[in-house]
């Protein structure tokens, strides 16, 4: 008998330490994974790029697309190049004429997944056109919702008010994070170097000749772009109800050169005489950012990182330790934001609500059974349980996320309820018909293993579908298939050994030493 319980308690040691050996190689991910059938590429030429040669960039892009995606596959490709200086600025990840962003979707029914095509045409792009830079971010609603809108899982945020110096740091970083492991893009959507022109107008020059500095910006703007941002105005067609935006704009090739602005004529209403820009503003070439993005008031330079497979924890890890390694200057400061903030939120509070979870059953369970002991050896197969959930895990390479945390909860509920049909029998053998512990242990065992096993089969098959992926969708579901089918199988295993082991060692004990008090009363 004791070479039994020792040879139990052994194997379940051994199991145990196995999971425990597992567990430090068990990805992590705020949610599973799932093929949203459309994926984005945010491309930027180098910087000051003319729109004509990011239209050309774009159009290779899209030829390397249409020959990597199989033609049965593609269904639409989506091109925004650019950026115009009105509303719409607003709604476009754009930043300038460098940047473009080139959507791929694909056919419901295409069967190489959009991730294995963004791989290849990441590929491609890296060594037919190693000057854009890129950034691949799948078009999913799920992701975009569980990125809060961010283009990337892990956003690692330099902020200062000095951008020079936090660029600096965040080109560091880029760098180093681009070597990591598990990373397949690293993408600094700001650029510090990008051409433009300052223009420091004379007021007191303006003034004598009857312009304000708002008119004279006013010219500029009209001049360069259109009157559409600074005196809109309407046509209503008649026929349709439409309105549509009457612009005012100089003609494309009458400005070329910087000399050719400077030379532009002035128009007001209060002006005295012909007058030129150069005659009451300076005009001088500058580099200056294409955006300043700003979080709670404070500017910040991004780094979009973006993991190649489903794992986001070993990523984030490595990260962390790049960014405790950096020496920040005065008044600049890095902190990672992002999806895996999230994730390391919930996993606390879900192992949190675990442990009360359990602790509540063992209560319930007390009070049921009106014993401290009983509901021990019962909850004694919840640990048998998680030892197949990280061997599963572990076998299957599936990540550790919210579904399969979901999964472990309702496996918690299945094995408890296995552990009562073997615990509770016992104790009607033992107590009610007068069977001694180890009859009573070894008939409940034989009696309660069909229920046991038919319970539990019938809870594999029935899942086994969704843990092999066969209808559409099902990769968001797999996880919490596995671990309860997992955890089941080796739950029974062990559980009928485990559980009866140790009720047979507290309950013969027990008698051994009600037998001898027994005797010494008989004395």
């Amino acid at each position: 008998m004791r070479r039994a319980v020792l040879l139990s308690a052994g194997e379940q040691s051994a199991l145990c330490g196995a999971s425990a050996f597992t567990f430090p190689g068990l990805g992590t991910a705020y949610f599973p994974r799932s093929d949203p059938g459309v994926f984005i590429i945010s491309l930027k030429a180098p910087t000051g790029t003319r729109i004509g040669t990011t239209e050309k960039y774009v159009k290779q892009v899209e030829d390397i697309v249409r020959k990597t995606v199989h033609p049965g596959d593609l269904n639409t490709i989506v091109s925004n190049i650019g950026v115009n200086a009105d509303f719409s600025a607003l709604f476009t990840p754009n930043a300038a004429m460098h940047t473009a962003f080139v959507q791929v979707g694909l056919k419901p029914e295409h069967k190489v997944s959009s991730f294995t095509y963004m791989a290849q045409v990441r590929q491609q792009i890296a060594s037919r056109m190693p000057e854009l830079r890129t950034y691949f971010q799948s078009g999913g609603l799920v992701d975009s919702v569980l990125n809060q809108g961010m283009p990337a899982p892990i956003d690692v945020q330099v902020s200062g008010m000095d951008l020079d110096a936090a660029n600096r740091i965040a080109q560091q970083l880029a760098g180093q994070i681009r070597g990591l492991p598990g990373i397949s893009d690293v993408y600094i959507p700001q650029d510090m170097d990008y051409p433009a022109v300052q223009m420091n107008v004379n007021r007191t020059r303006a003034n004598e000749l009857g312009l304000s500095p708002q008119e004279v910006v006013d010219n500029v703007i009209t001049a360069l772009t259109s009157d559409v941002m600074i005196a809109p105005s309407y046509w209503i067609d008649s026929k349709t109800g439409n309105n549509y935006f009457v612009t005012v704009q100089y003609p494309e090739n009458q400005i070329k050169t910087l000399q050719d602005l400077t030379t532009m004529p002035l128009r007001a209403p209060a002006i005295k005489q012909t007058t030129y820009l150069s005659q009451v503003a300076d005009v001088t070439p500058i580099l200056t950012p294409t955006e300043v993005d700003h979080y709670q008031l404070e500017r910040t330079i991004d780094v979009y990182v973006a993991p190649s497979g489903e794992d986001l924890g070993k990523p984030a890890k490595e990260v962390e330790k790049i960014v405790s390694g950096v020496t920040l200057p005065r008044g600049i400061r890095v902190d990672i934001r992002g999806l895996v903030n999230t994730m390391n939120t919930s996993f606390k509070s879900f192992g949190l609500g675990l442990l009360l979870a359990v602790l509540l059953v063992y209560l319930v369970l007390v009070a049921q059974f009106s014993s401290f002991i009983d509901p021990f050896l019962i909850v004694l197969a919840i640990p048998t349980g998680l030892v197949g959930v990280m061997l599963t895990l572990g076998f299957t390479d599936t990540t550790l996320n919210i579904q399969s945390l979901m999964g472990i909860v309702m496996l918690t509920g299945m094995v408890v309820s296995n552990s009562i049909l073997i615990v509770d029998f016992a104790n009607k053998l033992r107590t009610d018909e007068g069977f001694a512990v180890r009859e009573a242990v070894a008939r409940s065992c034989r009696i309660r293993l069909r229920p046991i096993l038919m319970t539990s089969l019938a809870t594999i098959v029935g899942l086994l579908p969704m843990a092999l992926k066969f209808e559409t969708g099902s990769e968001a579901y797999a996880p919490l298939a596995r671990v309860i089918i997992g955890g089941l199988i080796v739950s029974v295993l062990l559980t009928i050994f485990v559980v009866p082991a140790a009720y047979l060692l507290i309950y013969q004990r027990r008698a051994q030493r009600q037998g001898l008090a027994a005797a010494e009363e008989t004395r």
